[in-house]
């Protein structure tokens, strides 16, 4: 090969490298703003609001698990007569 065209061959290379890491680090920023903007725009009294709701829902849905597997689950009234048991229970146990 012509030294000229390695020459050639080796800048194209480098400056495709170079404006990959550019891009690369430009977008990186971008990704990073994203998610630190998603994650600090709520103040730490709405996060632990959020968290405590969810253990709600999720202590709700256990109940929900429980009537739904449970074998012995009676039909009509009996069934919303547990239902508000249950939930009592979990009011005493919060």
């Amino acid at each position: 090969m012509d030294a000229d065209l390695v020459g050639i061959f080796i800048f194209v290379i480098v400056l495709t490298a170079i404006i990959g890491g550019v891009i690369n680090g430009v977008v990186q920023k971008i990704l990073d703003y994203k998610r630190e903007k998603r994650t600090a725009g709520g103040s730490p009294a709405l996060a632990s609001a959020q968290n405590d709701r969810m253990a709600l829902i999720e202590d709700r849905l256990q109940v929900l698990e429980r009537i739904a597997t449970d074998p012995e689950a009676r039909r009509g009234a009996d069934l919303a007569s547990e239902i508000e048991q249950l939930r009592l229970e979990q009011e005493t146990t919060a």
